[in-house]
């Protein structure tokens, strides 16, 4: 009688490919030695948890049954009863001190193995908040603490965790990544990355490309001392609307760009593109603390201008459906006096985001009903429309001549 025994495969052999290629149980292995045994090495049980977490996204939890259903030891040679919780847990532990060596060493490798062009890396951060007390005294100060922060959630009532992800230009592929304390400043964050990224480029230039917040002067000062060019949009707290509002337009160069969702495009119907450049000035949160001066240059973006456009019609066409509601509602049941209007223009204005255009008049009759009258003060809105469509970058690259098209 001969038995079957039928197990997934799935992906393994391709994760076990590139495990292989990118040498990550050797790079283990050599930053983390002494976790050899007469069965497993800590690069051996890495690996299988990467293609755990490949194959079968899950808690950290019963690997070992995992393996048995799944082909592990045919294509890893690894016996299942072998990735129990206790030699995890060593591996683990083992190569918690190195993980930004192993990051980086994997992801050098992996540049060098696949030809990946690293002329430009785009970075971001985020942060995780999470519930429960996490008391300081009892974390690892070897490692990021939870602690509180400013979230990207906005829940200030919480502790965080942050990390930021490097990719490449190339295809999207990570290649770095770090995990940060909750109370982390900025300048701890990027100055590490560009650390990491250069380790990695090695001798190779490379421009890093960030959002807006790395435009802070600390992040900008690190990045000008170190040499390392960037290119970031400029907050709009920066740049005033005046700024925007005082620009020629038909002066801007149009630039010889399409956009990838634009190539299939005619001609006229695809976005255009137009540039005028200055100066960026970063005073620092010291008077003694000098003035950085780089490049900025203004964008202008006729698509951005027509979703911009898009937005305000709808903004206020909501605004104008609530007004409308509201001016025949005054003086009723739910709004007998001045204050009631009042207070509900002040929850549709901010609802609807029309503070700046929204003007309004209540009057009363002699019996002390109230009455609305409003209207969109134009002359805003025609301000507004004038920044339409414009945003800045700032970097420390000089000006090339722009290709510019008719």
């Amino acid at each position: 009688m001969v038995s079957v025994v039928e197990k997934r495969l799935g992906a393994l052999p391709v994760a076990a490919e590139f495990l292989r290629r990118l040498d990550v149980a050797g790079i283990v292995d050599e930053l983390c030695p002494g976790g050899a045994s007469a069965h497993l090495s800590h690069g051996q049980v890495i690996e299988a948890l990467v293609a755990n977490r490949l194959t079968s996204p899950a808690p950290l939890l019963r690997v070992g049954d995992w393996a048995r259903t799944w082909a592990v030891e045919e294509v890893f040679g690894i016996e299942p009863n072998l990735l129990n919780d206790d030699r995890l847990a060593r591996a683990l532990d083992a190569i918690a001190p190195k993980l930004e060596q192993i990051a980086g060493t994997v992801g050098a490798r992996a540049i060098a193995e696949f030809g990946i062009d690293v002329s430009r890396f785009h970075w971001d951060m985020t942060s995780m908040s999470v519930y429960g007390a996490y008391p300081v005294e009892e974390q690892d100060q070897e490692y990021p603490v939870i602690g509180y922060g400013h979230p990207m959630d906005r829940r200030v009532d919480l502790k965080q965790v942050q990390a930021g992800l490097a990719v490449t230009a190339d295809g999207g592929i990570p290649v770095h990544a770090r995990v940060f304390g909750g109370g982390a400043a900025e300048i701890c964050q990027v100055v590490g990355a560009m650390k990491g990224l250069r380790k990695m480029a090695g001798q190779q230039d490379f421009l890093m490309v960030a959002d807006s917040k790395l435009v802070s002067y600390p992040n900008i000062a690190a990045l000008l001392q170190a040499g390392v060019p960037f290119i970031a949009p400029v907050p709009a707290a920066q740049v005033k609307d005046e700024v925007y509002a005082a620009l020629d337009l038909l002066s801007a160069a149009v630039v010889d760009w399409v956009p990838e969702r634009d190539a299939g495009k005619e001609p006229g119907e695809r976005e255009v593109y137009r540039v005028l450049e200055d100066v960026h000035t970063l005073p620092g949160p010291r008077k003694s603390d000098p003035v950085l001066t780089v490049r900025r240059i203004l964008v202008h973006s006729t698509g951005n201008a027509a979703g911009q456009q898009a937005a305000r019609a709808k903004r206020l066409a909501r605004a104008g459906e609530d007004m409308d509601k509201l001016a025949r509602a005054a003086g009723g049941r739910h709004y007998k006096t001045r204050e009631k209007v009042a207070a509900r223009i002040g929850v549709i204005a901010a609802k609807r985001r029309v503070v700046s255009c929204l003007r309004w008049e209540i009057t009363e009759n002699e019996a002390g009903v109230p009455s609305l009258a409003w209207h969109f003060d134009q002359e805003v809105l025609d301000a507004e429309a004038q920044v339409d469509g414009w945003y800045a970058l700032i970097t420390p690259l000089p000006s090339r001549p722009i290709r510019g098209r008719s």
